[in-house]
């Protein structure tokens, strides 16, 4: 069978190469063209576009490049039909994916979205085009299938969260330690601000501030996959924090503590059952039209998933380096430690069991064969 998949960032890119092994295993003969980064290359998937072209954040962001997206729209549909796949695969992405799929349909092809746009915090008028558009939509968060069958009577299949999979491969070692010369006499406190240059540049300068106040502790930095390593450099100019680089996981097994940019990181973080800070920090414009449109009362999904602030959330004018310290300095502590994973015991409770890829890839191939 002939798979197309689509994602347009890190943690598709990673979901991604998750599932597109599971593909292989369950198809041998698969063959799978996809839009997305280095890891589902690696997976065995043939790279058409890497998401370092296509990650645009925030609502001004995407206005002053709409001529780039409308270019990949165009160059998406003509890739389409000359591979002419038995099913198209998206993965999160939603303003291109909703698109694309829309004129998929018309052309006769199959649509599967695998992890659902996060359409129950904002833009819930899409769901009827999924509904029209999309022949089978794979959830990963327990809330999203009561959102979609109870509200919106679209029946759509739980599969879990693949980052189970992840966590439940990782264990804590002293080969990251010495691989990336890191000494073992202080505790880590693990720095993710983002995967796209725009988010790493509005939060690691504050990161680095904090970090500068906290000498007993070892900070280091989760460098995102598709960065040059060269961009974290312009921002360290020589202080002494370490950047590892697709080494994420090893990185969190191993940390006491994390600063995390909100996105899936939040909940990849708490899974690791690392305490941790969420930060944020947008152009004003955009913040200013989402604080209007986004119907949140949290944005970190532990938070959401728990429905209560379990992980402290600091936003836009909230993001400073001492707001940042002082919670920090709650975290690293016995008390706080405690507090934050026996919470975090609960959220993996409710998320479930692991296999979220090989489900998705089981239920994707027998929907085709």
């Amino acid at each position: 069978m002939k798979y197309y998949i689509i994602s347009g960032e890190a943690s598709g890119d990673l979901h991604g190469s998750k599932l597109i092994e599971a593909l292989k295993e369950k198809d041998k003969k698969a063959q799978i063209r996809c839009w997305g980064g280095d890891l589902m290359k690696k997976a065995g998937g043939e790279l058409v576009k890497h998401f370092n072209e296509l990650a645009f954040m925030g609502f001004w962001e995407v206005i002053t490049n709409l001529g780039a997206i409308i270019r990949n729209i165009k160059f998406c549909k003509k890739n389409i039909l000359e591979f002419d796949p038995d099913v198209i695969i998206y993965i999160d992405y939603p303003g291109f994916n909703l698109r694309i799929s829309k004129w998929a349909k018309k052309q006769g092809f199959k649509n599967h979205f695998y992890i659902s746009p996060q359409v129950w915090a904002w833009k819930e008028n899409r769901v009827h085009q999924m509904k029209k558009n999309l022949d089978a939509l794979y959830v990963i968060l327990p809330f999203e299938k009561e959102f979609f069958e109870i509200k919106h009577q679209f029946s759509v299949e739980f599969v879990g969260h693949p980052l189970l999979d992840r966590v439940m491969l990782s264990e804590k070692n002293s080969r990251f330690l010495i691989k990336n010369k890191i000494s073992n006499t202080k505790s880590i406190v693990a720095l993710l601000p983002g995967s796209r240059k725009q988010e790493i540049k509005k939060m690691l300068p504050t990161f680095i501030s904090v970090a500068e106040r906290f000498p007993k502790f070892e900070f280091i930095i989760a460098g995102a996959p598709g960065i040059d390593p060269k961009y974290y450099d312009s921002f360290l100019k020589n202080k002494y924090i370490k950047v590892v680089h697709n080494q994420t996981h090893n990185l969190l097994t191993n940390a006491r503590a994390a600063l995390v940019s909100s996105g899936t990181a939040t909940l990849e973080t708490a899974l690791f059952n690392v305490p941790q800070v969420v930060c944020y920090r947008s152009s004003f414009l955009s913040y200013q039209i989402a604080k209007r449109l986004v119907k949140l009362e949290f944005i970190s999904l532990v938070n959401l998933v728990l429905k209560r602030e379990v992980v402290k959330e600091l936003i836009q004018n909230s993001f400073t380096t001492n707001k940042v310290c002082k919670h920090l300095d709650f975290i690293l502590s016995d008390r706080g430690q405690k507090q934050l994973k026996m919470d975090y015991k609960t959220l993996r409770s409710i998320l479930g069991n692991g296999g979220a890829s090989k489900k998705t890839a089981t239920l994707i191939h027998n929907a085709i064969k």
